[in-house]
């Protein structure tokens, strides 16, 4: 079968694989019990499970990982001494966020503009459809084993498939890896992610007082823990945008593919005549340094806020560490300084601390040239590099596992799908040509690895 011939079978594949993603879509499969109920993630992971079992996944089950979430497993064997492909995913996503800023139903598949637009539309279920509807378009024709893991807490970053990949290595085990959670650099521009920066999250509780007080009765000399996070937070930054924790050097400039501004600006939907942040280029914030982000703020909002001192605030954290340096250093630098810096000598408390180091693949190997090739014939154009501003905290626990298998990570999300963001969508060419290149590189042995 041709290239050509193997993309029609693939592109007549396409109205299916818009109902999987609408059934996938539908499930509001949050895995954080505090916003939404278990039943959603559990129906994913069984809607998951159900598809890979119809595409001859012989053994597929659902498998409990350490931090309560479950996981997607699926195995097909290849024939004798054929090497065998890991293709992950994710069926977990991020909250809607403000449901009044999405133009479509988050929880509703809906085209527009031919997107398909929802929750999880790109990050991560809109890879998994591309699995899907690359093994339906070789049928049969499978000269490599195969087997599926389908993660149930990537977006909280808790570590439950981590720590089961550490706890089952043979379960898992595999020649090459194929982490589909990333994607193109733009649409039709095939990109494989060599780096990805590791991730610390965590919550910070600033406290100082018993209870609220009125602040015209004790405002003055009462300790207010909201100026005191905003103090505490203001210096970890300076005037050009640079995150600053005090011992961590942090002036890095990244060596490869360069992301013009431009670009950027286009791609983050930058406002007129705001500036960039930070005092390096573009690719040098998002890949050679720490970028620390206030993600959320607990204190009272303004309609229906009173005038009074608040006993305690919240704040959550989130820092991007670029590869070649260390998320626990970090943490110890960034905890001593919050710590140290208190004023009023105010409470400061973590919780909810969670910790991804840095990752980078190698792509010296056949499965990676194998790739290349697969993605060149897919899109019609050279595959290129690019590094990854996200966090999967997985792929380090498979390469400290797996240390012999070739890791790669590509998929269907590009800049304009905004992913974690309201109104996320995917370009259904991109899902397209994704699940091309993956059916030609499993045609093709995967590189021939045994």
């Amino acid at each position: 079968m041709s290239v050509q011939e193997l993309g029609a079978r693939v592109g007549a594949l396409t109205g299916r694989a818009r109902d999987d993603l609408a059934l996938l879509v539908g499930h509001r499969s949050v895995a954080d019990p505090r916003q939404y109920p278990d039943q959603g993630c559990r129906q994913a992971a069984e809607a998951v499970a159900r598809l890979f079992a119809a595409e001859g996944f012989a053994e597929v089950r659902l498998l409990d990982t350490p931090d309560g979430s479950r996981a997607v497993f699926g195995h097909r064997p290849g024939p004798p001494g054929a090497p065998t492909v890991l293709l992950y995913s994710h069926y977990d996503v991020q909250p809607p966020l403000d449901e009044e800023a999405w133009r479509t139903p988050p929880w509703t598949l809906t085209e527009r503009d031919g997107r398909w637009y929802g929750r999880g539309a790109a990050d991560c279920k809109g890879n998994i459809v591309a699995q899907l509807t690359a093994l339906r378009a070789l049928g049969d024709r499978l000269p490599v084993g195969v087997k599926v893991i389908c993660e149930g807490s990537e977006e909280q970053s808790t570590g439950g498939l981590s720590a089961f990949v550490r706890a089952h290595p043979d379960l898992l085990r595999a020649d090459s890896v194929l982490v589909c959670d990333t994607g193109n650099a733009e649409a039709g521009l095939p990109t494989a992610t060599t780096h990805l920066r590791g991730s610390l999250h965590l919550t910070m509780t600033v406290s100082a007082l018993s209870g609220p007080v009125h602040s015209g009765t004790f405002g003055g000399p009462a300790p207010d823990p909201l100026n005191a996070l905003i103090a505490l937070l203001a210096p970890l930054h300076n005037a050009a945008g640079d995150t600053t924790v005090p011992g961590v050097a942090d002036d890095g400039r990244w060596q490869g593919a360069d992301y013009p501004a431009e670009r950027y600006r286009r791609d983050a939907g930058i406002l007129p005549g705001v500036g960039l942040a930070g005092s390096g280029t573009p690719a040098d914030m998002l890949w050679a340094r720490h970028a620390l982000t206030v993600v959320g703020i607990d204190c009272p909002a303004v309609v229906g806020s009173a005038p009074a001192v608040q006993a305690a605030v919240r704040a959550k954290l989130n820092v991007r560490i670029p590869y070649g340096s260390d998320v626990d250093v970090l943490w110890k630098a960034l905890r001593t300084h919050l710590e140290a810096s208190a004023p009023w000598n105010v409470r400061v408390e973590f919780a909810d601390v969670n910790r991804s180091q840095p990752f980078r693949s190698a792509t010296e190997g056949p499965a990676y040239a194998a790739l290349a090739t697969a993605m060149e014939q897919a899109f019609g154009r050279p595959m290129t590099t690019v590094a990854q501003g996200g966090s999967i905290p997985v792929c380090v626990a498979l390469q400290e596992t797996f240390p012999d298998a070739e890791i790669m990570l590509i998929g269907v999300e590009e800049p304009r799908c905004l992913i974690h963001a309201p109104n996320e969508s995917v370009d259904p060419s991109e899902i397209e040509r994704t699940a091309l290149a993956l059916a030609l590189f499993l045609r093709a042995g995967a590189g021939g690895r045994s």
